[in-house]
This record gives structure tokens, C-alpha cells and sequence, in this order.
């Protein structure tokens, strides 16, 4: 099949086939003319890579494990383990980051309404003063 028919099927864009081809993630043969002709275990191939990139995977790391998977089930695949791991890491590493991030921004909002607040009675006791 042609890479516009495989970026039909798999709802990948043709552009990001490319890009699976240039990190070695996915072959396909050369006709004479210069067309790329894939076979059809390529839509498992890419089908597999959005699942990998969609657990937040960059290519790189998917390159390291995916010959594996796509000829055995995942968890004979002794790369997946360390990966995961240190990808939930990761995640967790972010999740306080952002929570100290979303806590900084609360106290800042309440800090700003605050003065607001106190700004605003100043004005009306200055009016009821006058």
C-alpha cells in the first residue's frame, strides 16, 4: 500500500509516517520509482506506535522495544518494564511540580483579591468621610 492509503487507515498523517521512517520505527520497501510501498503489517506498526506515543513515549524510546512487541506479547519485551517505570516517575516528579506550581498561583490570586478587597474598602470609608 501507498503512504497515503496507510495515513488513511491509520489516521496518521502522511508527514508523520515520514517521521516514523526517519527514526527507524517503520520500513517500507522502495518501488523503482522512488515510492515508498508499505506492507499491511505496517498498520499494526503504526497503530502500535500512537499506542506507545500516546502513553507519552518519545520515539526514541519506542525504537528500543518495538521490533520486540510487534513479534511477542508486551510482557516478554524485558525493555517495557524499565521504561514504564521510569516514565510514571517522571509523571509523578511533574504532578508535585504542578501542585506547587497551582498552589503558588492560588496564594498569588488571593493575595491580589485580598488587596483588592482592602483597597476597596479604603475608597468607601475615604467617600464616607468626606
Amino acid at each position: 500500500m501507498k503512504i497515503g492509503e496507510l495515513a488513511k487507515l491509520t489516521g496518521v498523517s502522511v508527514r508523520s509516517i515520514r517521521y516514523y521512517e526517519s527514526q527507524g520505527l517503520i520500513s517500507p520497501i522502495r518501488q523503482a520509482n522512488g515510492y515508498r510501498e508499505y506492507s499491511p503489517l505496517a498498520v499494526e506498526t503504526v497503530e502500535t506506535i500512537k499506542l506507545y506515543l500516546n502513553l507519552g513515549l518519545s520515539t526514541e524510546q519506542i525504537a528500543g522495544f518495538l521490533h520486540c512487541v510487534l513479534k511477542n506479547k508486551e510482557a516478554f519485551c524485558a525493555e517495557v518494564m524499565p521504561l514504564y517505570r521510569s516514565k510514571l516517575e517522571d509523571i509523578e516528579r511533574q504532578l508535585v511540580e504542578l501542585n506547587q506550581i497551582k498552589r503558588n498561583l492560588e496564594e498569588r490570586m488571593a493575595s491580589i483579591l485580598q488587596e483588592q478587597n482592602e483597597s476597596s474598602l479604603e475608597a468607601c470609608t475615604l467617600e464616607n468621610l468626606e
